[in-house]
C-alpha cells in the first residue's frame, strides 16, 4: 500500500508538470489606461507567444506548468519581464510605460497630419499592408483605400502599375519616404516598378487627399502618400516570405535584424526577387531589390542610414489592347521583338538624424542621394533614317531612306539634397509648431543610341542621335502650427514658399533644340480649424492653396504653342467629421478643388507631330467621401468607403486631325461643362471580415469604379465602363514551437471573373468618306485589361 500511495503521489506530480495550461490577459498603457494593439507577449524558453488583439487581449495556450519568464515588448514602450508561476488563477493585466529612448516617429512628423490637423487623411499600418502584400506593387495594395483607382499595364499587379486618387493622376500625387521626396523631378511621376517589394520594408503610410500639409519636395497637387520605412525591432529576428501564383508569379523575400544591441544599435536587411509572366502576352517582369538599414538609438538622439535599391526589366506592354480585340484577344501585345524591354535601376541613400534638443524642441534632418540609370530598347520596322539625322543609305545605286532599326533611349540621372524640420511644443502644450524645408537638385542626361540597323550606315554603335541635359533646383521653406484656442478647439496655419529653377539644354528625341530656362516662386498658404468633443467626435474645415510647375514634356514640346505653358493653381476646401467609438468608426468629408490653368491633353500637335498639353482656364472637383468600420461581433466586422463626385471642365477645345484631303489640318471643336478625363463619379469598396477561430481570418474585398471618360469630351465612344470586382483573402497564423510565427495567406483576385479595364487612352481623326465623298470620324481606343480570376499564395516564417 505504501508503494502504491507513493506511486500515486509521483504520478500526480508528473501530471502537474506535464499538464498544459493557458496564459491570458490584457496589455495597456500605464499612464492613460488605453489598450495596446499588437504588443508581443512571449513565454521565454517555450517557443510560445501571442500578439495582443484589437481589444488589447492576448491568449497563449498549451503552456506547461512551472516557473517561467514572460517577455512583453511594444514599439515605443519599455520592455517588461515578469516571472510567473503557471498555472495562473486569473488573467494578467500588463501595464507598459513609454520608452525613454527617443523613437523614430518624428522622422515623418513634418510631413504628417495629426488627429488635430484639419485635412482629410488615412493612416495605414504595417499589419494592414502585410495582409495584402504578396509581391504586387504598392498601388495595388492601396486599391481599397478611399477614392483610389489602381491599374496595371501587364494586368496582374506586377511591373508597371499606377493609381489615381480622386481622379488625380500619379504626376500630381506627392510621395515621400521618411520625409524625402520620391517623385521624378521632371515628369513628377513615381515609378513604383523601380521599388519592387518595397512594401516589405514599410512600417506605415499616410495618404492625404487634397492639398494636405506642407511637405518636402514638389508641391502636393491633389493628394500625397507619406511612407515611413521599418523602425527598429527590440529583438533579433529572421524572416522568410515566399509567394507564388498565376502567370508564373514568384516572390522570394528574406529579412533579418539584430534587434537592439546594447540598447543602442540596430541593423536590418531585406533581399527580394519578384518575377511574373504577366497577364498580357510577353508582359513579363524580372525585379530585384534590397533594403539595408542601420542606426544608433540614444536617449535623446537617433542617427540612421538607409540604403535601398531596385532593378527592373519589364517587357513593354505600354501600347494597350485595341478595342476591336478586347473580346477575341484580351492579352494582345503589339510588340513581338524578344528584347522590347525596359531596363532601369535606382539606388537610394538616406542619412537621417532626429533628436530632442530640450523639453520644448525636437529636430529632424536628412541628407539623400538617388542614382538612376537605364534604357528601354525598341525594334522599329521600316523607320525613317531622317528621324535619326541620317542620310539615305546608297547600295548599288539605290537610295534607301527607310529600314529596320533597333534603338535604345537612355536616362542617366542624379538627385540629391537635404530636408529638415524643427518642432516646438510649448510648456502648456497649447502651441505645436513645425519649421522646415528642403533643397534638392536633379541632374539628368537624356540620350539615344542606334544599336542595330538593317543596312550599314555612317554611324557607330555609341553615337548619340539626340542628347540633352536638364538641371532642376527645388527649394522650399514652411512654417506650420496648431494652437489650442479653447478646450477642444484647435486653430491651424501653414505657410510654404517654394522656388524652382529649371534649365535644359541640347537636342530632344525629335531632333529639335530644346534649350531653355524657367523660374518659379510659389506661395502656398493653408488655414483651418478642428473641434473635438468629449464624445469622440472631431469636426474640421480647411482652405489650402497649391501651385505646380509644368512637367518636362510641357516645356520641350511648347515651342509651337502660341504661349508657354502656365503653372497650375489649385484652391482646396475640405470639411469633415470623424467619429471613433468603441465598436465603430467613420469619417465623412466634403471637398471642393478648384483649378486654374490645369494642363490637359487637347489633341493639339507641335511642329513634329507630337501631342502637347495646354492650359484650361477653369475646372473643378466636388465630392463627398465616407469611410468607416463596424465590429458586428467578436467574429464579424465590416468596413468600406464610398466617394461620390462631380469633376468638370468649364470650357475645352479639342483638336482633331483631318486626313480627308491632301492638305492636312486640325479642326477645332469647342465643349463646355464636360467631365475631367479619368474621373469616375462613384468609387467605393466594401470589406467583410470573418474570424472563424483564433488567428484565422476570411475576407471578402469588393471594389466598384464608375464609368470614366478617356478624354475631356464626354464622348461615350471614348469611355471606360464601370466595373465591380470581388477578391477573397484567407489568412491563418500560428506559433509552433520551432518558430516565432508561421503565417499563410491566399488571395484569389476577381473571383467572379469580371472583364474590366481601369485604364486606357484614345485618339480620333477624320478620313475621307467612302468613295472619297465627304469625311468620317474615326476613333481608336486602347485599353489595359486586368486579369480574370487569378491567385497568389504565400507563406511567411519568422524566427
Amino acid at each position: 500500500m505504501r508503494k502504491l500511495g507513493l506511486s500515486l503521489v509521483l504520478f500526480c506530480v508528473y501530471l502537474n508538470v506535464v499538464a498544459q495550461h493557458r496564459v491570458s490577459g490584457i496589455v495597456k498603457d500605464k499612464e492613460t489606461g488605453e489598450v495596446l494593439v499588437g504588443a508581443n507577449v512571449i513565454i521565454e524558453g517555450t517557443g510560445r507567444g501571442a500578439t495582443s488583439d484589437l481589444s488589447g487581449n492576448f491568449e497563449i495556450r498549451n503552456v506547461p506548468g512551472g516557473e517561467f519568464t514572460l517577455n512583453i515588448t511594444y514599439l515605443g514602450y519599455e520592455r517588461v519581464k515578469n516571472t510567473l508561476e503557471i498555472p495562473l488563477n486569473t488573467p494578467l493585466e500588463i501595464l507598459l510605460s513609454q520608452s525613454g529612448i527617443f523613437t523614430e516617429e518624428f522622422v515623418v512628423y513634418g510631413t504628417r497630419a495629426t488627429n488635430v490637423t484639419p485635412t482629410t487623411f488615412q493612416n495605414i499600418q504595417k499589419e494592414e499592408i502585410a495582409k495584402l502584400n504578396l509581391g504586387q506593387d504598392i498601388p495595388m495594395l492601396l486599391n481599397y483605400t478611399p477614392s483610389v483607382v489602381s491599374f496595371s499595364d501587364a494586368g496582374a499587379g506586377v511591373g508597371y502599375t499606377g493609381l489615381r486618387i480622386r481622379g488625380t493622376d500619379q504626376t500630381r500625387i506627392n510621395v515621400t519616404v521618411n520625409g524625402i521626396p520620391m517623385n521624378d523631378a521632371e515628369s513628377h511621376g513615381v515609378f513604383w516598378v523601380n521599388m519592387p517589394d518595397f512594401a516589405s520594408s514599410v512600417d506605415n503610410m499616410q495618404i492625404q487627399r487634397g492639398v494636405g500639409t506642407s511637405t518636402n519636395g514638389a508641391a502636393t497637387f491633389g493628394a500625397s502618400i507619406n511612407i515611413q520605412t521599418d523602425t527598429k525591432q527590440e529583438d533579433a529576428y529572421g524572416e522568410v516570405d515566399n509567394s507564388f501564383g498565376s502567370f508564373n508569379t514568384r516572390r522570394h523575400t528574406v529579412k533579418a535584424g539584430t534587434g537592439l544591441i546594447k540598447d543602442r544599435w540596430a541593423f536590418d536587411a531585406r533581399l527580394s526577387q519578384i518575377s511574373s509572366d504577366g497577364y498580357i502576352d510577353r508582359g513579363f517582369s524580372d525585379l530585384k531589390s534590397f533594403f539595408v538599414s542601420g542606426g544608433y538609438y540614444g536617449d535623446k538622439h537617433i542617427f540612421k542610414m538607409n540604403v535601398f535599391s531596385g532593378a527592373e526589366q519589364t517587357y513593354q506592354s505600354w501600347e494597350g489592347v485595341p478595342e476591336h480585340l478586347l473580346e477575341s484577344n484580351r492579352t494582345f501585345n503589339l510588340y513581338t521583338y524578344d528584347n522590347q524591354t525596359d531596363n532601369y535601376q535606382q539606388d537610394h541613400y538616406q542619412f537621417i538624424y532626429t533628436g530632442e534638443i530640450n523639453s520644448n524642441w525636437k529636430a529632424n534632418a536628412a541628407l539623400h542621394y538617388t542614382y538612376g540609370r537605364g534604357y528601354y530598347e525598341q525594334f522599329r520596322p521600316n523607320d525613317r533614317l531622317s528621324s535619326y539625322n541620317l542620310q539615305p543609305v546608297e547600295i548599288g545605286g539605290v537610295s534607301i531612306p527607310r529600314m529596320d532599326i533597333i534603338r535604345r533611349r537612355w536616362l542617366d540621372n542624379d538627385f540629391y539634397g537635404g530636408v529638415f524640420s524643427f518642432n516646438y511644443i510649448s510648456d502648456n502644450a497649447l502651441w505645436d509648431v513645425v519649421i522646415g524645408g528642403g533643397a534638392n537638385r536633379y541632374d539628368g542626361d537624356h540620350f539615344g543610341e542606334i544599336i542595330w540597323m538593317q543596312y550599314a550606315a555612317d554611324v557607330n554603335i555609341r553615337d548619340r542621335y539626340y542628347d540633352n541635359v536638364a538641371i532642376k533646383d527645388d527649394k522650399n521653406l514652411y512654417i506650420k502650427g496648431t494652437f489650442e484656442a479653447t478646450e477642444g478647439l484647435f486653430l491651424y496655419g501653414d505657410l510654404q514658399w517654394r522656388g524652382v529653377d529649371y534649365s535644359f539644354d541640347g537636342v530632344n528625341n525629335d531632333l529639335r533644340d530644346i534649350s531653355g530656362q524657367v523660374n518659379y516662386n510659389f506661395f502656398n498658404p493653408k488655414f483651418g480649424l478642428t473641434y473635438q468633443t468629449a464624445t469622440g467626435k472631431s469636426w474640421y474645415a480647411s482652405y489650402a492653396v497649391a501651385n505646380r510647375e509644368p512637367v518636362r514634356r510641357d516645356f520641350t514640346d511648347s515651342p509651337i504653342i502660341d504661349r508657354a505653358p502656365q503653372a497650375e493653381n489649385l484652391q482646396n476646401i475640405e470639411m469633415g467629421l470623424k467619429v471613433n467609438q468603441r465598436n465603430f468608426a467613420y469619417n465623412l468629408n466634403v471637398y471642393y478643388m478648384k483649378y486654374r490653368d490645369q494642363l490637359v491633353l487637347t489633341g493639339q500637335l507641335n511642329d513634329v507631330g507630337a501631342y502637347v498639353r495646354d492650359n484650361v482656364d477653369d475646372s473643378y472637383r466636388l465630392g463627398v467621401e465616407l469611410d468607416g468600420s463596424y465590429k458586428l461581433s467578436s467574429k464579424f466586422s465590416i468596413g468600406g468607403n464610398i466617394a461620390v463626385s462631380r469633376n468638370k471642365i468649364s470650357s475645352f477645345t479639342e483638336f482633331l486631325d483631318d486626313y480627308s484631303t491632301e492638305d492636312f489640318f486640325q479642326e477645332e471643336v469647342n465643349y463646355t461643362n464636360t467631365d475631367i478625363a479619368f474621373s469616375p463619379n462613384v468609387v467605393g469598396s466594401a470589406i467583410l471580415d470573418f474570424r472563424p477561430f483564433k488567428n484565422a481570418e476570411v475576407s471578402l474585398l469588393n471594389k466598384y469604379v464608375g464609368s470614366q471618360f478617356m478624354d475631356n469630351t464626354m464622348n461615350e465612344n471614348r469611355m471606360l465602363d464601370s466595373f465591380w470586382t470581388t477578391d477573397l483573402r484567407l489568412n491563418y497564423a500560428l506559433r509552433p514551437r520551432f518558430v516565432n510565427n508561421l503565417e499563410f495567406t491566399v488571395m484569389v483576385y476577381n473571383i467572379f471573373n469580371r472583364l474590366y479595364e481601369p485604364n486606357g487612352y484614345t485618339f480620333s481623326y477624320f478620313v475621307a468618306g467612302e468613295g472619297n465623298v465627304g469625311r468620317e470620324l474615326v476613333t481608336e481606343n486602347f485599353y489595359y485589361p486586368m486579369a480574370g480570376t487569378n491567385f497568389l499564395a504565400g507563406v511567411k516564417v519568422r524566427f
